[in-house]
């Protein structure tokens, strides 16, 4: 893989993580890197989970990229929250 090749490839994957973010609600912005991340982690569970089935652009299938980013991006959600509670009834204990 390229330079190119690679630079496209994250561009198309942090675009479905942009999308992926808007399907899942309460999610604030990622930016480009942390969109392009989970796109190519999301990318890479929705094409284990469903195949490459649909279009695909610059090598990454864009409806299980799409599917398996709003599934990353649910579960760090979903971490981050558990975490960000945990962390504060920990703190309230100690004070």
């Amino acid at each position: 893989m390229d330079f190119l090749h690679f630079f496209f490839y994250l561009i198309v994957a942090a675009v479905c993580a942009g999308i992926a973010s808007r399907i899942v609600p309460g999610i604030g912005k990622n930016g480009f890197l942390g969109s392009a991340v989970l796109g190519m982690i999301g990318a890479w569970v929705g094409t284990s989970w469903l195949g490459n089935i649909g279009p695909s652009l610059e090598g990454v299938p864009l409806l299980p990229a799409i599917v398996g980013s709003a599934v990353v991006i649910f579960a760090v959600y979903a971490v981050s929250r558990l975490f960000a509670k945990f962390t504060q009834s920990k703190a309230k204990k100690h004070s």
